[in-house]
């Protein structure tokens, strides 16, 4: 199954990714005459995704495809949710991208920093280069999202904590990053420095998650792509790894790298694809051209 959150008579409404469009849950509900939550984070704080998961596929399918929905052609995603307990992401996961900071990929421990939550955009929201500085980057990852609380979790049950997966563009102000690598959360925090969306992905649409493709693409252009395989940590590593540091909670964003950044300037459009995934489209803009 897959979800997204849409903008919808002012309100930011979850739904459900059919072949014609998006079914929101409150059409669902009426239809069902269920009382599925109609906020996506709260879906996944109340632990309904599982059932709704179960009750799409054992027929529910079929049912939603048969109800009205919201056509590709007019849908406005939102982010699928704005204020999650925690944004963690994770640094130089790929040897490429290690190489393009002259740095080497961490071993023993990956790299990593949160993110705060007033960073979320979502598709085709702008991100917004800062006035503090001359090279932000972007970066396109594979997202994971939390669907229950867990702690000290073994790598061979992560799946059982999941509740999806996500494109990502994680953007970072570089040139103030190589003044001083502890400045990391300061250049990772700007407005607009994380886009999220536009569908989440149930883990049982994806067969082998380490067999998808990233890909950055700057204005259309595919700039570096690698195989989640190639990642030094595999998702499943990073959960378990980080479940022993600290508890996970549903709703959790976990941002696993990215194979390479790209150089974002006014008027571009950067890109998150992931195999079989919708792709995450920002346009960008840059503050000090618009103050001139």
């Amino acid at each position: 199954m897959r979800l997204a959150t849409i903008k919808q008579n002012g309100e930011e409404i979850a739904g459900v990714v059919t072949t014609k469009g998006i079914v929101t849950i409150k059409v669902l509900n009426q239809v069902e005459l269920s009382q599925w939550s109609t906020d996506l984070y709260e879906m996944l704080c109340q632990g309904q995704l599982q059932a709704l998961t179960t009750w799409y596929k054992t027929g529910g399918k079929e049912k939603i495809e048969a109800m009205e929905a919201v056509p590709f052609t007019k849908v406005e995603y939102a982010p699928l949710y704005r204020h999650p307990h925690k944004i963690f992401g994770i640094g130089l996961n790929y040897a490429d991208h290690a190489g393009d900071l002259a740095e080497k990929a961490p071993t023993g421990i990956p790299a990593s920093f949160f993110k705060p939550d007033t960073a979320i955009v979502g598709h085709k929201d702008e991100i917004k280069i800062p006035l503090q500085s001359l090279k932000t980057t972007a970066e396109a990852e594979l997202g994971i999202i939390i669907g229950k609380e867990c702690e000290n979790i073994e790598p061979k049950d992560w799946l059982d904590y999941v509740a999806g997966y996500t494109t990502i563009l994680d953007q970072t102000a570089e040139d103030i990053l190589r003044l001083n690598p502890r400045y990391l959360t300061h250049v990772k925090s700007f407005e607009t420095f994380l886009s999220f969306g536009p569908q989440l992905v149930t883990p049982d649409e994806v067969e082998d998650i380490t067999k998808l493709i990233v890909q950055t693409v700057s204005n259309g252009q595919v700039h570096a792509e690698n195989s989640v395989s190639n990642m030094t940590f595999e998702p499943d590593v990073l959960v378990s790894l980080h479940s022993k540091v600290f508890k996970w909670l549903p709703g959790d964003i976990l941002s696993t790298g990215t194979p390479r950044a790209v150089h974002i300037q006014h008027g571009d459009t950067v890109e998150c694809r992931i195999t079989g995934f919708e792709p995450l489209v920002n346009p960008v803009i840059d503050k000090k051209v618009l103050n001139n």
